[in-house]
C-alpha cells in the first residue's frame, strides 16, 4: 500500500475523529498540544537581541516528535491540521520547524466544527501558515514572559513566595480589588417602600393585587425613614381607592445571541455552577468529540447553512410558527470574526438521544449550548404588559398615586427551549379607569441602597470582555490563576481579593501602574491584534512595552519595595516548641498557621477542622485533613492507631443499604462502600 498522507492534530481523541472521517489513504497523528515552546526554567526571551524566543523542545515530548518526524518523512503530504486560532498556528509554525517544512510552502488546513463534510472541505483547500498570526502570538507570548519573570521575583523576595505578575492576570486583579474599595467605601442610605394589597369590592383572593406608593400631589414622594413611613401609611389606612387609569401594550422579549466563549463561561457558571475551568474542558471534550464548532470565539455569527438547518429542525419541532428571523451583531469593535459562534455541529444529535455517549458534565453543557443556539433562530416571546395607576385621597387630603404592574404570556416563542427564569405570567385582575377599591392590607418596608456588588466569575469575565482584557481562550485561565495564586477567596460564589492579592495590587499600582491599567491592557490587546492583521511587527510592540512601561520601573521597583513587604498575621498562640509566636502564613496549598521562628523553628500546627461525624470504627472524631500533595481527604483523629479514611466529606447519616457512612458527592449523599451503589438526594440548603 502507498504511504498515507499525514495529518497532524492537536488532541489524539480529535485525531480518532477524524482518521475516520478520511479514510485509509490518511494517518492522523496528535502532537498533544506544544511540542516547542519557551523553557519553564529559564526567562528564555534575549532583550538585548531584539526579544529574541529561545525555544526548545518541550520536556517529554521526545517521543513523540520522533513518531512525527519518521511518519512525516515516509508521508507524500502533510497536512496540519492544528486548532484554528492564532495559538494553533503557532504550533503549526512550530512543527514546520521540527520536519523541516518551509512554512509558505505548507498545507496548514482549519475547519470550524468536526464534521466529515467540514473535514473532507479542509483537505481540499490546504494553505500557507499565516505568520501574521504566528507573530501576534509570539509577541503575546514574549510580552507575558518578560513581565512573569522579570516582575514575579520582585514580588517573591519582597512580599511571599509562590506570588506573581502577568500582564492580564495583574489587570484583571486590579479590577477585583477597586471592586471591594468601592464597597468598603460606599454608604448606604435608607428609604422605606410602602405598598397597598387592594381589590375590588367582592373579589376572591386571588384577585387581590399589590401597587405601590409613588407620588403625593403628582410629585415623586420617597419615603426616607420610619416617621416618614408611619405618616404615610396613617394617611393612607383611611383613604379612598380607585383605579385612574389603565394602560396595555404588547411587549416583545427576544431571544439572546447563540454563545460566545465568553457568554457560555457566564451561562454554565448561573445555570449549572460550573467555573470557567470546569467549562473550558467540557466544551473541549465536546468539540473534540465533533458535538460543537469550535469553541474559543468571540463572534455570533452563524453559517448560511447552520442557520437553514436549525429553522428546518425548529419546523419539524414546534411547527413554523416558532422561527424566527433573528439578526445579531457582534458587540466589540476588536470581535475577531473567524470563527462562527458555538452550536452544535449535528441537528440531528438532539441531547437526549445522545445522552448515554457523554458524561454528566459534558452532556449538561451541550444541552445548554444545544438549547441557547436553537432558541437563538426563534420568534420573539410574546406579553401584555399592564399596568394601573391607582388614586388614593388621604385622611390627610392629599392625593397619593399608586402603581400596580403585571404581565400576561401571550405566545412562548422561544421560551419554549430556552428558560430564562422571569418568564412566568405575573397578571392583574381586570380593572377599568373608575373602579372603586378596597384596601386589604397596608405595608411598609425598610431598605437600604445597594453599592457595587462583587464580581463573580462568571461576572468577571464579561466585564473583562467588555473592557477589551484578554481573549476568549484566556478567560479560564485568568480566572483560575488569580485562585491558585491565593489572590482571590470566593464567599457564596462571589471573588473577595485576600490580603494577599490587594498587597500585590498596591505594589503594582505604585510601580507598574500601567501594566495593571485595564485601559492600557486592552490598548496592548489591540496592538497585538493589528500584529494578527499584518499592521504592526511584534518585536516593536514588545520592545515599545518593555521601553516605555518595564524596564526602568524595575530599577526603582527593586531598591523600594521592602516598604510592602508583607508581615504575616499574628494568631495569639506560642509555638509549643520553642515559645515563639505562631503567625499565618501562606503557601501554595492555602494557609497555614506555623512557628515565626522559622527557619529555625519549623513548627507547623495541624490544620484540623472537625465535620461532626464520629468515626464508624473507633468512635473518634472524623477530621478534615490535607495530603502532601494539597489534596483533602477525612481521617480518624485517633490515626495512627485508627487508619478510616474517607476522600469525600462524610455526613451524619449511614447507608440503609449495607450501614456504612455516606459521604457528599456534589448534589448527592453516596455510600462510602465501593462494592454499594446506593444514592439519595442531598438536602437543599438550609433543610438539613
Amino acid at each position: 500500500m502507498a504511504n498515507k498522507n499525514l495529518v497532524i492534530v492537536e488532541s489524539p481523541s480529535k485525531a480518532k475523529t477524524i482518521e475516520k472521517f478520511l479514510g485509509s489513504k490518511y494517518k492522523v497523528m496528535a502532537s498533544v498540544g506544544h511540542l516547542r515552546d519557551l523553557p519553564k526554567s529559564r526567562m528564555g526571551v534575549d532583550i538585548e537581541n531584539g526579544f529574541e524566543p529561545d525555544y526548545i523542545n518541550v520536556r517529554g515530548k521526545a517521543e513523540t516528535i520522533k513518531e512525527i518526524k519518521n511518519a512525516a518523512k515516509e508521508a507524500p503530504n502533510v497536512f496540519l491540521a492544528t486548532d484554528p486560532d492564532r495559538e494553533g498556528e503557532a504550533i503549526s509554525w512550530h512543527l514546520c520547524s521540527l520536519l523541516g517544512i518551509d512554512p509558505a510552502k505548507a498545507k496548514r488546513i482549519e475547519f470550524n466544527e468536526i464534521t466529515k463534510p467540514a473535514i473532507t472541505e479542509a483537505v481540499k483547500h490546504p494553505r500557507a501558515v499565516d505568520m501574521a498570526l504566528v507573530d501576534a502570538q509570539q509577541g503575546r507570548r514574549v510580552i507575558d514572559r518578560v513581565v512573569g519573570f522579570k516582575i514575579s521575583p520582585l514580588l517573591w523576595n519582597k512580599v511571599a513566595k509562590n506570588t506573581s505578575a502577568g500582564r492580564v492576570q495583574s489587570a484583571a486583579l486590579k479590577m477585583i480589588v477597586d471592586r471591594e474599595r468601592e464597597i468598603q467605601a460606599f454608604v448606604p442610605e435608607e428609604y422605606w417602600v410602602v405598598s397597598a394589597k387592594l381589590a375590588k369590592p367582592g373579589a376572591k383572593v386571588k384577585d387581590q393585587f399589590v401597587a405601590k406608593l409613588e407620588t403625593k400631589n403628582g410629585k415623586k414622594h420617597p419615603v426616607p425613614d420610619e416617621v416618614s413611613c408611619n405618616t404615610v401609611k396613617q394617611a393612607l389606612e383611611g383613604g379612598a381607592y380607585s383605579v385612574a387609569s389603565v394602560k396595555t401594550k404588547r411587549e416583545l422579549k427576544k431571544p439572546y445571541a447563540p454563545y460566545t466563549t465568553s457568554s457560555m463561561m457566564q451561562d454554565a457558571s448561573s445555570r449549572l455552577g460550573f467555573s470557567p475551568e470546569r467549562t473550558r474542558r467540557a466544551a473541549q471534550q465536546l468539540y473534540e468529540g465533533g458535538y460543537v464548532t469550535y469553541i474559543r470565539t468571540d463572534s455570533v455569527r452563524i453559517s448560511a447553512e447552520a442557520d437553514a438547518a436549525c429553522k428546518a429542525y425548529i419546523a419539524g419541532k414546534y411547527t413554523n410558527e416558532y422561527i424566527g428571523s433573528n439578526r445579531f451583531e457582534n458587540r466589540n469593535k476588536g470581535t475577531q470574526d473567524a470563527h462562527e459562534a458555538i452550536r452544535p455541529s449535528h441537528m440531528d444529535r438532539e441531547p437526549e438521544k445522545v445522552k448515554d455517549k457523554l458524561q454528566s458534565d459534558t452532556f449538561r453543557l451541550y444541552q445548554l449550548i444545544w438549547n441557547r443556539f436553537v432558541a437563538s433562530r426563534m420568534k420573539a416571546a410574546v406579553y401584555d404588559s399592564v399596568s394601573a395607576e391607582i388614586a388614593c385621597r388621604g385622611t390627610d387630603g392629599n392625593a397619593y398615586g399608586l402603581k400596580a404592574a403585571g404581565r400576561h404570556l401571550i405566545f412562548d416563542g422561544f421560551l419554549k427551549v430556552y428558560d430564562i427564569g422571569d418568564e412566568k405570567d405575573k397578571p392583574l385582575p381586570a380593572l377599568d379607569a373608575g373602579d372603586a377599591l378596597d384596601l386589604k392590607e397596608l405595608n411598609g418596608e425598610q431598605r437600604f441602597t445597594e453599592g457595587p456588588s462583587r464580581f463573580t466569575e462568571a461576572s468577571l469575565i464579561r466585564e473583562l470582555e467588555e473592557k477589551g482584557i484578554g481573549r476568549p481562550s484566556t478567560y479560564a485561565s485568568i480566572v483560575s490563576t488569580l485562585d491558585e495564586r491565593k489572590y482571590v477567596k470566593k464567599e457564596k460564589k462571589s471573588l473577595v481579593p485576600s490580603k494577599l492579592g490587594t498587597t500585590v495590587t498596591e505594589i503594582m499600582e505604585d510601580y507598574f501602574k500601567e501594566i495593571v491599567d485595564a485601559g492600557f491592557t486592552a490598548e496592548m490587546e489591540e496592538k497585538l491584534d493589528d500584529v494578527a492583521d499584518g499592521k504592526a511587527e511584534w518585536r516593536s510592540v514588545v520592545g515599545s512595552y518593555y521601553d516605555g512601561y518595564v524596564k526602568d520601573q524595575l530599577v526603582k521597583a527593586g531598591s523600594e519595595l521592602e516598604k510592602h513587604k508583607v508581615e504575616p498575621e499574628l494568631t495569639g498562640e506560642t509555638c509549643p516548641q520553642c515559645g515563639k509566636p505562631l503567625v499565618k502564613r501562606q503557601s501554595r496549598y492555602g494557609e497555614f498557621v506555623g512557628c515565626s521562628g522559622y527557619p529555625q523553628c519549623r513548627y507547623i500546627k495541624p490544620n484540623i477542622v472537625n465535620v461532626g461525624v464520629k468515626c464508624p470504627k473507633c468512635g473518634g472524631e472524623l477530621i478534615k485533613r490535607r495530603s502532601k500533595k494539597g489534596k483533602s481527604f477525612y481521617g480518624c483523629s485517633n490515626y495512627p492507631n485508627c487508619d478510616q479514611v474517607y476522600w469525600y466529606e462524610p455526613v451524619d447519616k449511614v447507608c440503609p443499604q449495607c450501614g456504612s457512612l455516606l459521604v457528599k458527592r456534589g448534589r448527592k449523599y453516596v455510600c462510602s462502600s465501593e462494592s454499594c451503589k446506593y444514592s439519595e438526594a442531598a438536602p437543599k440548603s438550609g433543610e438539613e
